[in-house]
């Protein structure tokens, strides 16, 4: 079962629809269907924080918002313990936060930080922050396998890179909710009902799901939203002598992003929201803009296929609607008979997973070839490892079956932020038809995806809102046109609220657009990083 969450909010998972960010071709998170990036996490979650002194505490101390109450002060005036983690060229410490900014004498959390130090000479122009979305995808991870080692050179030697995974995120006293035989159900269930009893299994899967994250992580989950996340990056801004937060945040990032701005607007220093998600809508909206832009990014991934010799959902002249037909007829079939994927824990490929694998590959076209080659493998040879194996990257399950809190931190998140998108399956069934005609081929699973919240153990603190930030330096907000998980009007949405929102235009496919191959995307966010010039409002790139 495919369970998505506003990109997840950069990537989706079985909860409203949200997403995660993808990487160069598939080596960074942003949004993402990487497995890796949570893996090196636990070993940098061992530093410590102490009261700092000298040079440190008058950094720190000059960093103090004015307005900081005297119960956070200690928060703010923390020093961290910085110690190497075990890859090469980055060290890694813990920082504290309070669990609950009503009560900050409750209890600490503990937040799993990393950092690169600049690689130039001379003075750094201070820390850039990046996260590269889900919610639930891990920063650290990001930082050590991509940003810290891929961003721009330039950009690298001027800045001090740094990641901090958000409150319930891999190094960060992660939400937990089900083990991974349990997962492995959760994943597989007929997210495309035929009848009540099925309605029922489903239903039953997100209890279960909710009813596991409420007794294995019952302290963290009033607390894991992203305003307070947002106020965890403030109290890092301070602690590493940073007057002004820089930051780069891909998909559900640039919603992190975006709330940090509107809570502390005089803090903002060169923001870049790539991938923008719009605060401004309600979970149902969300969910159904986000399945139109999935299925603008599969009529893409048609037109390419059938350009290709041997594409397996038609020849030259068919049509994406043809294609999307022969994809939704497959799924049928497989919803029916599944077919083997040597599994060595004898999972077959049914709809479901079938389904979250295609839906993994529309998040970059550099994956295309390969869904092409695991569509023909399942589709002509009975053989359904291909998929499988798409399906498995998008929930971040390695090969002994062990899945990372991605999906468990994504709906944790994604439930406290908003109010449920429907309430139970009767509103699901009413709502269909407007789903399918948003997306022929997905918009049927995307639309019962969207029940996940409706069980959860907690109730949302959040709302719908327009983020102003009246007072904020100059932001740069980036859309890609054909994005499928944040789709374009998103960013225009999310630039035209923000007061100092300067939209930047990725005129393309994918998820995201810095660091695709775009010289113009690139030099722009470099410009704006490196000198502080933000590009022109409106700015087209191809």
């Amino acid at each position: 079962m495919h369970t998505w969450s506003s990109l997840r909010r950069n990537r989706r998972t079985r909860t409203g629809t949200r997403t995660r960010n993808r990487s160069r071709a598939t080596a960074r998170v942003a949004g993402t269907l990487l497995t890796a990036a949570a893996l090196l996490v636990s070993a940098c979650s061992s530093g410590s924080s102490t009261t700092p002194s000298g040079g440190a505490q008058e950094a720190a101390l000059a960093a103090l918002p004015r307005a900081t109450p005297a119960a956070l002060s200690s928060y703010y005036t923390q020093h961290l313990n910085w110690r190497s983690c075990g890859v090469s060229g980055f060290q890694c410490a813990t920082m504290k936060a309070p669990l609950d900014y009503a009560k900050p004498g409750a209890g600490d959390i503990r937040l799993a930080v990393a950092r690169k130090k600049a690689t130039g000479k001379g003075r750094p122009l201070g820390s850039l922050l990046v996260n590269p979305g889900g919610p639930g995808g891990s920063a650290v991870g990001y930082l050590q396998q991509y940003a810290g080692i891929g961003y721009p050179a330039e950009v690298r030697a001027r800045y001090n890179m740094v990641a901090m995974d958000p409150r319930g995120v891999a190094g960060s006293e992660p939400v937990e909710c089900l083990s991974g035989h349990q997962m492995d159900a959760y994943t597989q269930t007929d997210s495309t009902p035929d009848d009540q009893k099925e309605t029922n299994a489903l239903v039953g899967e997100y209890k279960q799901f909710a009813e596991g994250c409420g007794a294995h992580s019952a302290r963290l989950l009033r607390h894991v939203s992203t305003v307070e996340a947002a106020r965890d990056m403030d109290i890092l801004r301070a602690v590493l002598g940073d007057p002004k937060l820089n930051y780069v945040g891909a998909s559900y990032g640039t919603f992190l992003g975006a709330t940090y701005a509107g809570l502390f607007p005089d803090r903002v220093g060169r923001l870049v929201l790539d991938g923008a998600m719009d605060p401004s809508l309600e979970a149902r909206k969300l969910n159904l803009e986000q399945t139109a832009g999935f299925e603008t990014a599969f009529q893409a991934f048609a037109k390419d296929c059938v350009r290709q010799a041997g594409c397996p959902l038609g020849g030259k002249g068919t049509t994406p609607a043809q294609v999307g037909n022969h994809l939704k007829a497959f799924f049928r079939k497989l919803d029916a008979h599944p077919i083997p994927a040597g599994d060595p824990g004898h999972r077959k490929l049914g709809e479901s997973l079938a389904t979250t694998g295609v839906i993994a590959a529309m998040y970059d076209q550099a994956t295309w070839e390969q869904l092409r080659e695991a569509l023909t493998s399942a589709m002509k040879e009975n053989d359904g490892a291909g998929l499988l194996a798409l399906s498995d990257s998008y929930y971040e399950r390695d090969a002994n079956g062990h899945y990372s809190n991605l999906m468990m931190a994504n709906a944790a998140v994604n439930c406290l932020d908003l109010p449920p998108a429907f309430t139970g399956p009767e509103q699901v069934e009413k709502a269909l038809p407007e789903f399918e005609k948003a997306s022929p081929v997905f918009g049927e699973g995307l639309a019962w995806a969207s029940l996940n919240c409706a069980y959860w153990p907690v109730k949302a603190t959040g709302e719908p809102h327009r983020i102003v930030a009246r007072g904020a330096a100059a932001i740069v907000v980036v859309g890609t046109t054909r994005d499928p998980a944040t789709p374009y009007p998103w960013a225009r949405s999310l630039a035209g609220q923000l007061s100092s929102g300067r939209l930047l235009t990725y005129v393309g496919d994918g998820h995201t657009a810095y660091g695709r191959g775009s010289t113009c995307i690139d030099s722009a966010i470099d410009t704006y990083l490196l000198h502080g010039t933000p590009p022109a409002h409106g700015k087209r790139c191809s």
